[in-house]
C-alpha cells in the first residue's frame, strides 16, 4: 500500500467518507502538502478522488434510504400519489352525479 493510499484510507477513516466536504478534504491536503507528506499533485489527485468517493457514497446510502422508505409504505399498505388523485376524481364525479339526481329530484316533487 502507497503512502498516498494509506493517507486516503486514514482520512476517509476520520472523516467518514460520507460526509468528507471538499473544503475538509483541501484543508487536510494543503496541510499536508505543508508539512512535506505529499506533493502539491498528489494532493490535488486525492483531494478529487476523496470528494469523488464520498459523492458516490452519500449517492449509495440516499438510494438505499430511500428504498428502506419504500418498502416501510408497501408494508403499510398506502396507495400512490396517483391513486389518491385517481380516487379524488372519482369521488368529484360521484358527488356531481348525486348533485344533478338531487336536483333533478327536487324538481320533479314540485
Amino acid at each position: 500500500m502507497s503512502v498516498l493510499e494509506m493517507i486516503r484510507n486514514s482520512l476517509l477513516a476520520s472523516l467518514g467518507a460520507a460526509v468528507v466536504t471538499k473544503e475538509k478534504v483541501e484543508e487536510a491536503t494543503r496541510r499536508w502538502v505543508d508539512e512535506g507528506k505529499i506533493s502539491r499533485d498528489e494532493a490535488e489527485r486525492l483531494a478529487q478522488d476523496l470528494v469523488e468517493s464520498g459523492r458516490h457514497q452519500w449517492e449509495d446510502i440516499q438510494e438505499k434510504i430511500s428504498e428502506t422508505v419504500r418498502k416501510g409504505l408497501d408494508n403499510f399498505d398506502i396507495g400512490s400519489k396517483k391513486e389518491f388523485k385517481e380516487l379524488q376524481a372519482r369521488v368529484e364525479d360521484l358527488e356531481k352525479q348525486l348533485a344533478r339526481r338531487e336536483e333533478a329530484s327536487g324538481k320533479e316533487q314540485e
